[in-house]
């Protein structure tokens, strides 16, 4: 799965991982993420974010 980065602050969204403190199981794909959820680090919305090799 693709991973993702925050233009904002470099953080990497890796779908592997998730985002569990932020209500984002493991497995899940960028593209399955609600729109309304922002950067963990920084509070960037998820429109800041892109893919990364």
């Amino acid at each position: 799965m693709q991973k993702y980065k925050c233009s904002a602050c470099g953080y990497i969204y890796d779908p592997e991982q998730g985002d569990p403190d932020g209500g984002i199981d493991p497995g899940t794909a960028f593209e399955d993420i609600p729109d309304d959820w922002v950067c963990p680090t920084c509070g960037a919305s998820k429109s800041s974010f892109k893919p990364i090799d």
